[in-house]
């Protein structure tokens, strides 16, 4: 393949609106909500539904300010992009390589989960071999067309909507006696268990954590934003609908699974949605469930693949990562990145055949960490952003970040909390060891760069997909 050809590709805008709105929702839906809940219910007991409910607010302000710079720029690299421009060149080499960071923590994560709910149905496979037969097939799954992909995550995206729809209208049913031999739950395992709030407002604190980490995802609609063929109408409408989503898909499914079950009966083994299920004597539900947060694990690993491909493919183009990962395929894929990252990920097979019992708790922390980052990158690039446009004159922008700049501020302050709390606790202060470290490496790794005896154009730090 000649370097000519090469570089006169560009990524395609495969993207229809229907695949941006459920790649936003898939990406929302993942292990944090199907098996990572399970750890914030011991923290927070019934009061878990408010955590969501908090964290969601601040996830709308963020996802609004991406939304504003993704709809005046719509470009591949989405924060990393606007980071470079906006804040400065380290900061589009700090944020591309600590969101690409992310999604190979958080694909270990998806593929450990993953072998979670396969145990279910096969006890004796170990948890690696699942990991290990996921990562292979995602991956060949990425290397197609941006099409296929869109096509595949609307489906599994469609597969946890359905799900988690028709799981909280069967739960209303049971709560009022339907298909419970006729006997009303009535709701009060929502206080009768310590209260409401059983580990009064530390433990709701502390369910922050985990409820960040449940939210990371959502910003994936910013990096679709260079392969979506309406991205005006399109990223607006699939940002605008994120609160939404948290409030019936988190809220409202956490708050059926209260109900129907003490909180404090419910483990970190397996996923809650499951146990809850099989408790209440309905075995096949259960494993209808169990095949649902099997694909929703599979839904976010892919997502995570796609992401890793482009933000490298536009490291690449900032002089920030080697040349190769600049190159696509014949159908417009960053093959280079996706395969490489994919390597990486066998880590996550390793670590599961090491240490299965811990290896979620410890992958999580530092996604979480990473996620913090990138969300902190997007409040600080559009703040610059706004003031760059309101200098050239272009403060009417189609789609405003909400009471700005107050929410930049609030939102910020939040996600300092989170990594304070992260601090207090044992399980996740690994991730506090392994950032400061992270940032090292990339410091060094920016500074040791091969400088490209010219200034790169704006045209070729933020190329336009292709139609």
């Amino acid at each position: 393949m000649s370097t000519d050809v090469t570089q006169q590709r560009t990524l395609k805008r495969g993207l229809s609106e229907r695949h941006i709105s459920m790649i936003a929702l898939g990406g929302a839906i993942g292990v944090g909500l199907f098996y990572g809940s399970a750890t914030t219910i011991k923290l927070a007991g019934p009061a878990i539904t408010l955590s969501y409910l908090i964290g969601g607010i601040f996830i709308f302000f963020i996802m609004r300010a991406l939304g504003e710079m993704a709809v005046a720029e719509p470009v591949s690299g989405s924060f990393s992009t606007y980071s470079y421009k906006y804040i400065g060149k380290f900061a589009g080499f700090f944020t591309g390589w600590t969101y690409w960071f992310m999604w190979v923590v958080a694909g270990m994560a998806e593929i450990t989960a993953l072998g979670i709910y396969v145990n279910y149905w096969f006890p004796g496979v170990p948890q690696w071999v699942s990991a290990l037969v996921a990562l292979v097939i995602m991956t060949l799954v990425n290397l197609v067309n941006v099409e296929a992909f869109g096509e595949f995550e609307f489906w599994f995206a469609m597969i946890k909507v359905t799900a988690i729809v028709v799981m909280i209208l069967v739960g209303i049913l049971i709560i009022f006696g339907v298909g419970n031999g006729g006997h009303a739950l009535g709701f009060s395992n929502l206080w009768s268990h310590g209260g409401f709030m059983p580990n009064g407002i530390n433990g709701l604190l502390f369910s922050l954590v985990m409820v960040a980490f449940s939210f990371g995802g959502v910003e994936l609609v910013g990096i679709t934003a260079g392969e979506a063929a309406n991205p005006e109408k399109s990223i607006p409408k699939a940002i605008n609908s994120v609160i939404w989503r948290i409030l019936i898909f988190y809220v409202g499914a956490l708050s059926i699974m209260m109900i129907l079950f003490p909180w404090n009966e419910i483990g970190t083994k397996g996923s809650p949605f499951v146990l809850i299920f099989a408790k209440i004597g309905i075995p096949a539900a259960a494993s209808i469930i169990n095949f649902v947060v099997l694909t929703a694990a599979l839904s976010s690993f892919n997502s995570g693949l796609f992401s890793t491909g482009r933000m490298l493919y536009n490291l690449a183009l900032q002089n920030n990562a080697p040349k190769m990962f600049g190159e696509l395929s014949k159908s417009g894929t960053p093959r280079n990145g996706v395969i490489v990252s994919a390597a990486l990920l066998l880590l996550a097979v390793f670590l599961n055949y090491i240490v299965p019992e811990k290896v979620f708790v410890y992958i999580s922390s530092v996604a979480t960490v990473a996620i913090i980052t990138s969300w902190v990158m997007i409040l600080i690039a559009q703040l610059r952003f706004r003031k760059a446009k309101e200098r050239e004159g272009q403060s009417k922008l189609a789609f405003k970040l909400p009471l700005y700049p107050y929410s930049n501020y609030i939102t910020l302050a939040f996600l300092a909390l989170v990594v304070v709390l992260m601090a207090i606790m044992p399980d996740m202060r690994v991730a506090l060891y392994v950032a400061p470290i992270w940032c090292l490496i990339l410091y060094v790794g920016y500074k040791s760069r091969r400088p490209i005896g010219q200034e790169q154009t704006e045209e070729s730090v933020y190329p336009k997909a292709a139609k």
